[in-house]
């Protein structure tokens, strides 16, 4: 007799878990928490001033720095974005910004206006051509154009597993991943 009331109990506990599970799981307060979207209106201003959009900026920022502003690479990349510092200067010369120095790369706001603009010109670079502006972004601008020169990665949503750097085709998969759900989750609020 105990054994049949201690499978009942246990087959409840599973129908409770199943029940919880997807209740929290399709609930956008939990979502929400696991992809926040600290700085947004930073980062919707700065997504409009390049055209880009804001889910892309936010899912690159998930990605790189989980939205910490003083994260710092082993390779010395700075800030939300992750920008190395020798880009941080020339983008700041480009885009005309005066005292730029490698440690405002940890003001967020500095960070996300220099980031989106550098997102923007690979954007540009590339010919619209997002998964070939990520992975420069990630691999190095030098190294996607010898890809492409080469014939080693033929470029497209559908190659992205044959990006030859492992690291970034995590990356450019997990910005795409991280951009769908911010979309999700915050296009209508």
């Amino acid at each position: 007799m105990k054994k049949t009331r201690g499978r009942g109990c246990a087959f409840f506990l599973v129908i409770i878990m199943v029940i919880t599970a997807t209740f929290v799981l399709s609930d956008d307060w939990y979502w929400k928490k696991l992809y926040p979207f600290h700085y947004q209106s930073m980062i919707e201003q700065e997504a409009a001033r390049y055209n880009l959009s804001p889910y892309l900026v936010a899912a690159v920022v998930r990605v790189e720095s989980k939205f910490r502003p003083f994260a710092e690479s082993k390779k010395g990349a700075r800030g939300l974005m992750q920008i190395m510092p020798e880009t941080g200067q020339w983008a700041a010369e480009q885009m005309g910004l005066a005292d730029f120095h490698a440690q405002k790369l940890f003001d967020p706001h500095v960070n996300i206006r220099i980031g989106t603009w550098y997102l923007a010109k690979l954007i540009e670079q590339f010919e619209g051509d997002v998964i070939v502006a990520l992975a420069a972004y990630n691999g190095g601008q030098s190294n996607v154009q010898r890809w492409l020169a080469e014939g080693q990665w033929q470029h497209g949503i559908n190659s992205v597993d044959d990006i030859p750097f492992p690291e970034t085709q995590l990356f450019v998969k997990r910005v795409l991943t991280d951009e769908r759900r911010y979309q999700d989750l915050y296009a209508s609020t």
